[in-house]
């Protein structure tokens, strides 16, 4: 029962993204890819791909530098502005009793002709 607890696992060497993939499955897409695009094709789309790649490192270094500057700014104090005061004073709410009162009388309902 604590056997399996106390095994030693050795870690083996993969990609984060391609955690699945072994040594066989590499060299399978490799030779799938070679008889796709030919032994001239692969080192050119190898060599786009990294032009890819590098390009689009380059551009998030530049958006996160551009993140990091606005963020370094020193902002600027708020501009004074006067209290807003009403042009005419507002009158206070005066407390109002209730009175008792009897109600309206209702009016009768129209009537309705016969069809």
């Amino acid at each position: 029962m604590i056997g399996h607890l106390l095994t030693i696992q050795t870690p083996t060497a993969t990609l984060a993204f391609i955690e699945g993939i072994g040594g066989m499955e590499m060299m399978l897409v490799a030779v799938i890819g070679l008889l796709l695009f030919g032994g001239k094709g692969l080192p050119d789309m190898a060599r786009t791909l990294g032009k890819v790649v590098r390009e689009f490192k380059k551009a998030t270094a530049n958006v996160e530098n551009e993140v990091k500057r606005v963020m370094e700014e020193e902002t600027p104090p708020p501009a004074y502005t006067r209290p807003i005061t009403p042009a005419t004073p507002i009158a206070p709410i005066e407390s109002v009793t209730p009175t008792t009162s009897t109600p309206a009388p209702s009016a009768p309902p129209p009537s309705v002709p016969p069809l």
